[in-house]
């Protein structure tokens, strides 16, 4: 997977989280607890899945205390590359199973679909493959 496919991933995939809050927000739950339970889910779920997103997206901290100048700064800036294309590499799958809740969505690629449990063009992994 490109960094460019993930980050277009990452974005439509926050847009269909900040829909799904807008909407349990606006629900109307009364005096029906089971209603207000599901909304108080839907929001949980919104936010686990944002958390996930997160881990998936961020790059590596900076180490606390520290300002980089010159070379340093260069190096980190690799080094920030470096981890950010293994996170697309290792992290990926988590991305694609969060965007294929969203499949009948009119902005859903068909790049993105999993294929047997697999992302559609990713290499499929084999039980006894090492």
């Amino acid at each position: 997977m490109r960094r460019d496919d993930f980050e277009i991933m990452a974005e439509f995939l926050r847009g269909r989280l900040s829909q799904d809050e807008t909407l349990a927000r606006t629900v109307k739950t009364g005096k029906d607890e089971g209603l207000m339970r599901l909304r108080d889910r839907v929001l949980a779920d919104v936010e686990a899945k944002r958390r996930l997103l997160d881990w998936v997206t961020e790059p590596p901290p900076l180490p606390e205390g520290e300002e980089l100048s010159g070379w340093r700064a260069h190096a980190w800036g690799v080094l920030v590359g470096v981890a950010a294309d293994w996170k697309v590499d290792r992290r990926s799958r988590v991305i694609y199973e969060l965007v294929a809740a969203y499949e009948g969505h009119a902005d859903f690629r068909d790049e993105w679909k999993l294929v047997d449990g697999q992302p559609e063009g990713e290499p499929v992994a084999h039980e006894g493959s090492r």
